[in-house]
């Protein structure tokens, strides 16, 4: 069964294979409610515990603050 990137579609034969993909794919797989703006994980950490937005105007930070993973957003229908 083949495991597919969400955020750029690319598939590949291993899920450790998808694992360490995740850690360098462009897509954006964050978003921070401040500013709006889409990015990779990597470009708001330099530890892995402190996180902040990569955009130079905006004041966006933490896990679950500001910033939040596009697979923990649910779409609100009215």
């Amino acid at each position: 069964m083949p495991h597919t990137c969400r955020n750029c579609k690319r598939t590949f034969s291993t899920e450790l294979e998808l694992e360490l993909h995740r850690d360098t794919c462009s897509a954006g797989e964050l978003i921070c409610d401040d500013c709006g703006e889409r990015f990779a994980e990597r470009t708001a950490t330099t530890d892995g515990w402190h996180y902040r937005c990569p955009n130079e105007d905006c004041d966006g930070e933490g896990i679950g603050d500001d910033i939040h993973r596009i697979d923990d957003i649910r779409v609100e229908t009215n």
